[in-house]
């Protein structure tokens, strides 16, 4: 227990300025930076304070909240989870600065971001299921309103769509852990995880609710499957993405791509695997089939767009696939019979590092597309696009290092996430490796396309008056383009804070 409750203070901060744009006319843009400063601050204030050396939980923070649930106030973060706390912080003031003055200045939306930066946090932060599941659920209240108020073309359906797709799989996911409740007697996620661990879970769950066996845990790890794959989302699960990514406001499509679509992968490492190794184990041949599937489909959806929104709405999907590839190889018995030395290792690393890179690059993508749209309404619609890199240089330099940096350019921060994600699955799964490489040969093709008709060649009617970026622009994709140079070059930075906490995570999973 810590004597000053870092992760309470940085999860509620943002709520506390959401109440106050809510209830007083204060001005809309200095409360969002403050704030925004403020959780970017603690959120320094954690790294700094953060053992490098332990992989267990830091700044633990629980208390009684529903004895009678066994539902605790119960916060903690490891190297995981910190990271993924770092990248909403990032996030939020780079969504923020994009997203135009005619939004910066409305109370609402300024809450709403707020809002929504706020459940983040606590999704990363909390370790009773009761309490992470309502910070599941908030998030999606301000991202539906975001998407349906301020959005595009469909934007009611879409945000619609985006809404019973997450909620449907969310009903399915806690209707799963209710059934665990019943058999463990807690909501406790590191209790459950113990129990799981040892096989007490599985053993309890016939004796508690007779007339069930074996294939009672298999519902009850598909529930839970798919709540998180919707949000991930993975392959046949996500109907929603290219609609919501393309009729979203671009500034809440960085927070819906670099942090959102993160839950479902946080989910997965937090909550699936841990709670449920046996059935892991069973179904792993047809997870990670699923996987490959689902990257390889985004790829070539990707390619066959001719919207840039929905392109890279497929490209963060593709990438995705590779982080679930990634920890599902990890998870095979085999693979994690001796954990210090296995390549199990470096798949888990590479595919925890993918989340926090994934969401910078593609942040700072979907923040070009906003800045893009900003200057031409019709700037997602390639066919009105072509020649920027004459008139914009600047833009064309710095949206050209995102996309080479999403391509997996080496020198930048894709690249090492996707090697170690091969390194690790080459040896444990060459099969699953060799299929997945198409989706890796389609992905440059795409990005490469998008580089060509975008920037290339003779400047397009619509580019012809297109303006620059502006010096307060560049200082907004600044931070975001810094960290993909620092960590294709010293990933090191972020994987310090990674290793321990993978190496003792694949020791208590081990078989």
């Amino acid at each position: 227990m810590n004597s000053w409750p870092l992760l309470s203070v940085l999860t509620f901060l943002p709520l506390l300025g959401a109440l106050l744009l809510a209830v007083f006319p204060l001005p809309t843009r200095a409360v969002v930076r403050s704030f925004a400063v403020g959780a970017l601050a603690l959120t320094a204030l954690l790294m700094a304070k953060f053992d490098l050396g332990t992989s267990g939980l830091q700044f633990v923070e629980k208390a009684p909240w529903i004895p009678s649930l066994g539902v605790d106030y119960f916060v903690g973060v490891d190297g995981l989870s910190l990271l993924l706390v770092l990248l909403t912080a990032l996030l939020l003031p780079l969504a923020w600065e994009v997203a135009g003055p005619e939004r910066t200045s409305e109370r609402s939306f300024g809450a709403l971001f707020l809002l929504l930066q706020s459940a983040l946090f606590g999704t990363f932060t909390a370790l009773n299921f009761i309490h992470w599941f309502l910070y599941w659920e908030l998030g999606l209240i301000p991202a539906y309103f975001l998407i349906k108020l301020w959005g595009h073309d469909d934007r009611r359906g879409a945000a619609t769509q985006f809404f019973v797709y997450t909620f449907g799989g969310s009903i399915a996911m806690l209707v799963a852990m209710q059934a665990v409740y019943l058999t463990a007697g807690t909501f406790d996620l590191i209790q459950l995880r113990d129990l799981a661990a040892t096989g007490e879970l599985a053993r309890r769950l016939p004796e508690r609710l007779t007339g069930w066996g074996p294939e009672l845990r298999l519902l009850l790890f598909l529930g839970v499957f798919v709540g998180l794959a919707v949000k991930v989302p993975l392959f046949p699960f996500h109907g929603w993405l290219a609609p919501t990514y393309s009729s979203a406001p671009p500034s809440v499509t960085v927070l819906l791509t670099g942090a959102m679509s993160k839950m479902g992968v946080y989910g997965f490492l937090r909550i699936l695997l841990p709670l449920f190794p046996q059935e892991t184990r069973t179904l792993l041949g047809p997870l990670v089939a699923l996987t490959v599937i689902s990257l390889v489909f985004a790829a070539f959806a990707a390619l066959a767009q001719t919207n840039l929104r929905r392109m890279l709405a497929y490209s963060s999907m593709n990438h995705l696939g590779y982080a679930v590839l990634g920890l599902l190889v990890a998870m095979d018995p085999a693979a994690r019979a001796n954990p210090g030395a296995s390549p199990a290792v470096t798949a888990l690393a590479g595919a925890v590092l993918q989340l926090f890179n994934h969401g910078i690059t593609a942040g700072a993508l979907f923040a070009c597309v906003a800045l893009l749209e900003r200057r031409l309404p019709q700037g997602s619609n390639l066919e009105h696009l072509g020649g920027l890199r004459a008139v914009a240089p600047v833009f064309a330099g710095l949206m050209g290092l995102s996309v080479f940096a999403s391509l997996g350019l080496p020198g930048l921060n894709g690249f090492i996430s996707e090697f170690l994600i091969f390194a690790g699955v080459f040896p444990l799964a060459p099969a699953a490796a060799l299929l997945s490489l198409p989706g890796l040969l389609v992905s440059a093709w795409f990005l490469l396309n998008l580089m060509q008709r975008v920037f290339l060649g003779p400047a397009t009617p619509a580019c012809r008056g297109f303006a620059d970026l502006n010096v307060r622009e560049i200082a907004t994709l600044a931070p975001a383009l810094g960290i993909m140079l620092l960590l294709g070059v010293f990933p090191q930075v972020a994987l310090m804070f990674l290793n321990p906490t993978i190496q003792g995570y694949l020791t208590r999973m081990a078989p």
